[in-house]
């Protein structure tokens, strides 16, 4: 197979305003219109622009007609691809207009281009971020200070990298480095693996990247929101009073723990009025005043609260902020305003240097804070995954979201949610809507994983027309190899020899060449040398678009705890000898996850070759792997709410 080159287009300007995921996708979507004479003419393509994400809760499909009549006579008119590009960049610009955008720029997603309005204190925010946490990045630290004056930071994004290394700031880990392009001067389809890289990373780490906007601070968000739970700062207990209510601090998002945490002092302080969100009831500064007062009296004076003048109250509190070493990321302004990202950022900044927690209460409550580390990891993927597919609700905790039943509608009032899932045949065996409603972890995530399955098989079908089995995958994942000439093949999705991560990296070289870089492969001989590889893995797959949500462990620790816990806890076999059953799922997903980016690509540059590959017979001395998801039965015996019917 030759080294893939992306979609081209002639016209370098047009090529520039599209990542090559949008190129494949739209490239699709135009072979998709052509009619038997393989001619797509005008008037055939508003249906096609209104199935479109981007344009489909916008326009009509009638106004998508008008509008292309308006910039073109002869609607009847024969049209080629970069005509095709040119057309959605028309609609695209009325989409601006229609929804009131003011100065912009386009974010790039793995599916579409979203428009966001610049507000220029955040964009003053980001870049002291920014300016602050990698000026000693030895890639971008000829590229910094930014200037927050200036257009600077957006052409310092084009590329990918700065974007890739403010996650792993957010969480560090979640790149691989050596899997981000970094030469000086990057051609376009480089680009556009750092910001697919990027793009699916954010994702992993549970940023919100469909239909993103001005509520996400992307990387920033996650970073200073990551300590406000229990596990990173257990003395959060001293907010509660009992064990019933540490169990709902424990399902609440991070924002309203702050919010908790806020009024949790105020009320201490004497203040009467209680903040309910990161806007209208801070715009006076009265509750940051006395809520620094409160945490730090060595530097309060009653000059902050007698002020009466909001701006200058606002003013005197970034002075007392920075007293405690808070980087002074907002202004007066943006806190009169009352600017709901920053000042999200601005409390999470005070959270971060002076809590005011004790940890009297810690000890007492210790016991109700133990949490399987496997089981976490379980509900972790299946949030993030959740989260990523444009579900209108924003998933904090699965256990406590999904009880009423509406954001499991959304992915595909409770007993109706598991009709559905029996009529897709999930083996949901004796389970019923109070399971899910009494929060049952089990059986919630022995559901989350046969939909998130269901969904990988279902996104393969729709490209075959056909039901693709384990095996299909097994045998597809098996030939691509040997076709591109390397010797490692795998028995089953149990194989062993897969921790290693050497199989999974020349699949990854078999269907993209130059993606691997094999100078930096370890032998993954031991632990860390595995870890190294699963990691690269993990960002490599990522890095050529697929959506990948395991962790480096998930990987290298597969065939030992993690599985034998993951079976016990999410599968529900029954009796230890369907245990070899289970072992496969997680490297099932990672096989189907790059099987579906290189068969989505061969469809989008018009070659279906690849996909009759799944109708031969299997190489020789293959195995087909054990257990189909039929076999994954979940255990009687499991639901409590069952028993209890009984």
């Amino acid at each position: 197979m030759s080294s893939y080159q992306g979609v081209l287009v002639s016209d370098q300007w047009l090529q520039s305003q599209f990542t090559q995921v949008e190129l494949r996708t739209l490239k699709s979507k135009f072979l998709s219109a052509r009619t038997q004479e393989g001619r797509v003419t005008l008037a055939e393509l508003p249906p096609v622009y209104a199935g479109l994400k981007a344009f489909s809760e916008i326009f009509s499909e009638d106004e998508i007609k008008t509008t292309l009549e308006e910039a073109h006579s002869d609607m009847g008119e024969d049209i080629d691809f970069e005509a095709f590009l040119r057309a959605y960049l028309t609609l695209q610009g009325r989409a601006i207009e229609k929804s009131g955008g003011t100065r912009s720029s386009f974010i790039k997603s793995t599916t579409t281009t979203f428009h966001h309005a610049i507000n220029e204190s955040e964009k003053s925010s980001y870049v002291q971020h920014i300016n602050h946490y990698l000026a000693e990045d030895k890639f971008l630290k000829d590229y910094l200070p930014i200037d927050p004056a200036t257009d600077a930071l957006f052409e310092l994004a084009k590329d990918g990298v700065l974007l890739c290394k403010l996650i792993n700031i957010a969480v560090p880990g979640t790149i691989d480095e050596r899997a981000i392009n970094t030469k000086k001067v990057l051609n376009p389809w480089e680009r556009n693996e750092n910001h697919t890289l990027c793009l699916n990373s954010a994702k992993a780490i549970g940023c919100t990247v469909v239909n993103i906007g001005t509520q996400d601070l992307v990387e920033g968000r996650i970073q200073l929101l990551a300590d406000l739970n229990l596990k990173k700062t257990p003395q959060l207990v001293e907010l509660v009073n009992d064990s019933k209510e540490v169990e709902e601090l424990m399902t609440l998002g991070p924002e309203k723990v702050l919010l908790k945490w806020m009024n949790f002092h105020l009320k201490k302080a004497g203040y009467q009025k209680q903040v309910t969100n990161f806007t209208t009831d801070l715009k006076d500064g009265e509750a940051y005043a006395h809520l620094l007062n409160a945490l730090a009296p060595e530097h309060s004076t009653r000059e902050t609260l007698e002020t009466e003048d909001p701006t200058e109250r606002a003013n005197k509190v970034l002075e007392l902020a920075e007293k405690l070493d808070c980087q002074r990321y907002i202004t007066p302004k943006d806190i009169v305003e009352g600017s709901a990202n920053l000042n999200l950022a601005f409390v999470a900044q005070i959270f971060q240097h002076r809590n005011g927690l004790s940890d009297s209460k810690t000890s007492t409550f210790a016991e109700m804070m133990t949490d399987d580390a496997e089981t976490s990891r379980e509900e972790r993927c299946f949030r993030f995954w959740m989260n990523s597919i444009g579900i209108d609700s924003y998933v904090n905790n699965v256990y406590e979201d999904v009880k009423n039943g509406w954001t499991l509608l959304e992915v595909e009032n409770c007993n109706q949610i598991v009709r559905i899932g029996k009529e897709l045949n999930l083996s949901l065996v004796n389970v019923a809507g109070n399971d899910i409603v009494a929060g049952n972890k089990k059986l919630i995530l022995a559901f989350l994983w046969q939909l998130m399955r269901f969904s990988m098989l279902q996104l393969l079908k729709n490209l075959r027309a056909k039901e693709i089995t384990d095996a299909d995958i097994l045998n597809w994942a098996n030939k691509k190899v040997k076709q591109a000439g390397r010797k490692c093949q795998m028995e089953s999705f149990k194989d062993k020899s897969l921790s290693n991560g050497k199989f999974f990296l020349e699949l990854l070289s078999a269907v993209e060449p130059r993606v691997v870089n094999w100078g930096i492969v370890t032998k993954g001989e031991t632990d860390e040398e595995k870890k190294m590889n699963a990691t690269y893995i993990i960002s490599v797959a990522r890095k050529l678009g697929c959506s990948i949500f395991l962790l480096p462990e998930d990987v290298i620790q597969f065939s030992t705890v993690l599985i034998s816990h993951y079976v016990r806890s999410s599968c529900f076999i029954r009796g230890t000898e369907y245990l070899e059953q289970c072992e496969p799922e997680m490297m099932l997903t990672l096989t189907a996850s790059i099987m579906y980016w290189s068969l989505q690509k061969q469809v989008a540059e018009g070659n279906g070759d690849g996909l009759d590959e799944l109708s031969k017979p299997p190489i020789e001395g293959e195995t087909a792997p054990s257990g189909e998801m039929s076999d994954l039965a979940v255990d009687d015996s499991v639901s409590e709410s069952s028993k209890a019917e009984e």
